[in-house]
């Protein structure tokens, strides 16, 4: 079978269109599938969400697509160059963007110094993230607001859910699973505490802004990642390797969240969970992003995605 990514792409006027990316190629989902004759299949391919929302309908024709693809004639499919696409965000705009909080172990010891709590007595902690208001695309600009001075970078595994899920039991939650990308969920750690209320944590102010939640470049079918607890994860601020750890270091696993998080609410196809990130964060150092910066994650098995930074509003 033929490996493929499903992303968004601008069109000839700057529309975002679906697309699948078959090696060093993009295709224009719309078209190649009518030249594949399965143009009037049970999915709509007018968005990624469409798709990700008749996902069990669809990867089987995205995959036949993937598996006719003939580089040597990409007019076939409506294919263009990979590195001549500007790529937009895989997901535009995903119902929900679920956050697991300092959920890698390397990472709870680097921000607090703490052990990793017993699974047999603590549940996951999430909080959300504004997806319409955060989420950007590969090459878009992240944009300090005025109001911070700490903007911080945290790399992690995104996992797209493909099938709607509720009270889904640990055993059977891999199979709701559509594909992983990569999120960076940008902090403002100067924001994230309030002093003035009882309650200290505020994450809308700490982690909700925009710009705040770069995503992509593309989303990998689930099949294709044989082991989503073994991917190296790298992230680097100019040319410095600021995070260099891996998802082994994941505590409550994609499964554990998944469970957890369909036992309180419906999961939706084209929602996000961002599992949590590794060691290598700039706050225990004391390095915070200014503009100018570009960061850069890479995930083994998904992709790289770049972003620069610029002075927001």
């Amino acid at each position: 079978m033929t490996d493929y990514g499903l992303l968004n792409f601008a069109g000839d006027q700057g529309e975002a269109r679906p697309g699948l990316k078959v090696g060093d190629h993009v295709l224009d989902l719309a078209p190649a599938l009518e030249a594949l004759g399965r143009a009037n299949g049970a999915f709509s391919p007018t968005s990624t969400l469409s798709i990700l929302q008749d996902w069990p309908s669809a990867e089987p024709a995205l995959q036949a697509l993937a598996d006719e693809f003939d580089a040597a004639v990409p007019d076939r499919f409506k294919a263009r160059p990979l590195s001549e696409t500007r790529l937009l965000a895989p997901i535009l705009y995903p119902p929900a963007i679920f956050c697991a909080f300092a959920n890698f172990t390397d990472h709870m010891q680097e921000m607090s110094g703490r052990t990793p709590p017993d699974k047999t007595k603590v549940k996951p902690f999430f909080f959300p993230k504004l997806p319409c208001h955060s989420v950007i695309g590969p090459e878009d600009p992240i944009g300090i607001p005025k109001f911070t001075e700490k903007l911080d970078w945290e790399a992690e595994l995104g996992v797209v859910i493909g099938r709607p899920a509720r009270n889904i039991a640990k055993a059977d939650a891999m199979d709701y699973v559509a594909g992983f990308t990569i999120i960076n969920d940008m902090s403002l750690r100067d924001q994230g505490n309030r002093e003035d209320w009882n309650i200290r944590h505020d994450f809308l102010s700490g982690k909700s802004f925009d710009s705040g939640a770069p995503m992509g470049p593309w989303i990998v079918p689930a099949k294709q990642i044989k082991d989503p607890y073994a991917l190296d994860m790298k992230q680097w601020v100019n040319d410095e390797l600021m995070q260099d750890s891996s998802s082994k270091f994941m505590h409550f696993k994609i499964d554990e969240q998944i469970a957890h998080l369909s036992g309180k609410l419906t999961l939706r196809p084209g929602d996000v969970i961002a599992t949590g990130s590794p060691s290598g964060n700039g706050r225990p150092r004391g390095i915070f992003l200014k503009p100018g910066d570009e960061v850069t994650v890479v995930i083994d098995g998904i992709g790289t995605l770049h972003n620069p930074i610029v002075q927001g509003a």
